[in-house]
């Protein structure tokens, strides 16, 4: 690991002044310092922003306010979480250990970067790593892969169980930096590749996470499922954060977003539109499905994946009727 310089915050305003050229924000560390570890992060400097007032979780009817020092293991045992967003307790008790998650924080979580097997192999060139270098990957071992909006630059995807379910909650992060504070819609949170997959968020330099805000639990049932290699401590292959409001047998209103098919948690608007206003039934949902994934470009080895979220979508959306 290179020699790198550190110094704790004592404040968001601290942080971001002491956010210079080469440095980066430590949180929990759980992705961070394992990439460290690797070379494939070579940070000058860590700006420690763990100890920072953001570590509570606030609500009343209108919605929730997270800190974005919240661990993801408090995130889920939250009773209030429990209750009225059993979706986001869900999504993040599958991801990770328990270890993990008594260390990992939600704004680190958010910003968890792609397990690309060559992302994190500094011997095997990637353009997220070094532009202009190559993606072997889409010769290579892609089986893991995004099908949905990659590009030739890249095709890794998104690792976060987490912002998964917020994306289909419609949650807003806090940023403060360099030119004030603003808030981001989640669903907008994450970039696609394009031609510079080096960049993963729209976060400019120097911004720094500081909560979470979710809006009133939508109406209607929800579910987080994921399909993975083993039962636990494995990403997903494709994941599904549904919501689905029902009456007399029509859909009113449902939110969708995918993981583990693209660069970025994938908000699922094709299907949403194609299925308010109609029957509530298993050909609607797999119509609503196939309209969503013809989209896909699937590369050789990872094809699967796309009947794989098709039946995922319609198993969900099936179990959120019954």
């Amino acid at each position: 690991m290179r020699p790198f310089a550190y110094a704790r915050a004592s404040d968001a305003r601290d942080a971001v002044e002491r956010f210079g050229p080469g440095a980066m924000y430590l949180g929990g560390g759980t992705n961070l310092v394992d990439l460290m570890r690797l070379g494939v992060a070579e940070p000058e400097s860590l700006v420690d922003v763990a100890r920072l007032p953001y570590d509570a979780i606030d609500g009343d009817g209108d919605g929730l306010r997270i800190g974005s020092a919240v661990r993801n293991s408090d995130l889920a045992a939250h009773p209030v979480v429990r209750e009225r967003y059993p979706m986001l307790a869900r999504a993040v008790l599958s991801g990770a250990s328990g270890q993990v998650r008594n260390m990992a924080t939600v704004g680190g979580n958010l910003l968890q970067r792609t397990r690309c097997p060559y992302f994190q192999d500094v011997s095997k060139p990637c353009n997220k790593r070094r532009p202009a270098s190559g993606c072997p990957a889409i010769e290579g071992d892609h089986s893991n892969l995004a099908v949905l909006g990659h590009s030739g630059q890249c095709v890794a995807t998104h690792p976060s169980d987490m912002a998964v379910a917020l994306a289909a909650l419609d949650a807003r992060v806090r940023v403060t930096g360099p030119d004030g504070d603003r808030t981001v819609p989640i669903p907008g949170l994450h970039r696609l590749p394009g031609d510079d997959p080096s960049r993963d968020t729209v976060l400019r330099p120097g911004e720094l996470i500081t909560g979470v805000d979710l809006p009133p639990p939508p109406a209607g049932a929800s579910k987080y499922r994921k399909v993975r290699e083993r039962a636990s401590f494995a990403f997903a292959l494709v994941s599904i954060a549904a919501v689905l409001e029902v009456a007399d047998g029509v859909v009113r209103d449902c939110r969708l977003a995918l993981g583990g098919v693209a660069h970025a948690p994938w908000r699922a608007e094709i299907a949403e539109a194609e299925l308010r206003g109609v029957r509530a039934g298993e050909e609607e949902f797999a119509r609503a499905a196939e309209a969503e994934l013809s989209r896909a470009r699937p590369l050789p080895r990872n094809a699967y994946k796309v009947p794989l979220a098709r039946n995922l979508i319609v198993r969900t959306l099936q179990e959120l009727v019954t």
